[in-house]
């Protein structure tokens, strides 16, 4: 029998795989699990048994969340990365590290084929399909979610007539939970007007009043919480198991796909906008004007190119360069209010604060210059605007009445 590598999550999409892959194609089945921060201990082992009880041939489980984080989501925090102003890109940079993983160990297997449970309708089809032909060109890519165009209850109906337990109520939303957010897709994100019910969120409200927390940064990474220090990724971990009982972070956000379809999507991600919030507040006290400009131009579009699939560009390497290079004077604290639904970055404390009084008080004082050094600042910066219209007497100009 020939080999197949299969993505698996232990979703309906990929539970549908492994029965078809084995069933209609003849193949042995491979079935690998990325952990990359999202699955508990006792999950995997549910996904694990949920595999070995649809025959695969082995199962495995890659945990690449410390790389996760390396290779990736450092960089969405230095960045701010927050897709069209809302969305933290929790499955576009996470589909590219699995895709990633998935790639090497089809090589490590001799697999004939890679198989994943991607639709046509989707960014993940193209995310996977692009890294699987850069790494893998001679492996042939299986993907019968989207070959056949099926309905979320038509795999349900297939799966029902082989006798497979699931949850079916709880499989018509397809979450896919990492370290830097869940994603939830349904029946309401296909539409323009309906919000996700309150069952369809992972995460149950369970807090409320308030809670003061600090984060402290380090050149740019998240290292402690309430003084508690710590590695990025259990910070991370931390601080969403403290924020997302809350209901912070739940949104949906409303894009355009690679395929050029506009899509829905729901997500919960107390901890990466927190984190973002936070960290982009400190680099407004530690940062000048013109780093502050050019990360955002250059985080933008890093942003869009990762979402799209591009994690592989060389580009992306140049940008990641650059923006850690922006990190070096980003440390400190940030005081944060957590409240039900939503969060306050209160106010930063840092050593490299550049909103330093001892050099002025923006709208009180200055201690660097005197009134006739802005005078003379004030003629020569708006010296050619002025030249431009005594030149151009006769051109109009926008007065307070016209407005």
């Amino acid at each position: 029998m020939k080999k197949v590598v299969l993505a698996y999550s232990g979703g309906l999409d990929t539970t549908y795989c492994a029965i078809y892959l084995q069933e209609q194609l003849g193949l042995e089945v491979h079935a690998v699990t990325v952990q990359t921060g999202g699955f508990s201990d006792e999950e995997l082992a549910g996904i694990k048994e949920r595999a070995l009880g649809l025959g695969v041939r082995s199962f495995e489980v890659i945990d690449v969340t410390k790389q996760y984080y390396e290779q990736c989501i450092r960089f969405l925090v230095y960045g701010n990365v927050l897709k069209n102003n809302v969305y933290p890109l929790s499955v576009s940079a996470e589909r590219m590290v699995q895709a990633l993983t998935i790639a090497e160990y089809t090589k490590k297997v001799g697999a004939d084929y890679v198989a994943h449970g991607s639709t046509g309708a989707g960014n993940d089809q193209v995310r996977f399909d692009m890294v699987f032909q850069s790494i893998i060109p001679n492996v042939q890519i299986l993907t019968p979610i989207r070959d056949q165009r099926l309905s979320r209850q038509e795999e349900i109906a297939y799966l029902e007539a082989h006798g497979v337990a699931m949850d079916f109520k709880k499989a018509a939303y397809s979450i896919n939970k990492g370290l830097w957010g869940t994603s939830v897709g349904g029946k309401e994100t296909l539409t323009s007007s309906d919000y996700l019910p309150e069952d369809a969120w992972p995460t149950p409200i369970t807090k409320t009043g308030e809670e003061n927390i600090t984060l402290h940064f380090e050149k740019g990474e998240l290292t402690a919480i309430n003084g508690k220090e710590m590695q990025p990724v259990a910070a991370i971990q931390q601080l969403q198991q403290m924020a997302q009982p809350y209901g912070i972070g739940r949104d949906i956000h409303v894009g355009d796909t690679i395929i050029g379809i506009k899509g829905r999507v729901g997500f919960e991600a107390a901890a990466p906008l927190i984190i973002i919030k936070a960290h982009h507040l400190l680099e407004k006290h530690t940062l000048t004007k013109w780093q502050l400009y050019w990360k955002d131009q250059l985080s933008t579009w890093y942003g869009n190119w990762l979402h799209e699939g591009m994690m592989l560009d060389p580009t992306m390497r140049n940008i990641e360069t650059f923006m850690a290079d922006t990190q070096q004077h980003v440390t400190g604290d940030v005081f944060v209010t957590l409240m039900q639904h939503r969060f306050i970055v209160t106010g930063v404390h840092t050593d490299h604060d550049l909103m330093n009084n001892k050099f002025g008080a923006y709208g009180e004082m200055n201690n660097s210059w005197d009134g006739n050094d802005v005078k003379g600042f004030a003629k020569i910066f708006g010296n050619q605007v002025a030249i431009y219209h005594m030149v151009n007497k006769d051109e109009k100009i926008l007065t307070v009445d016209e407005q």
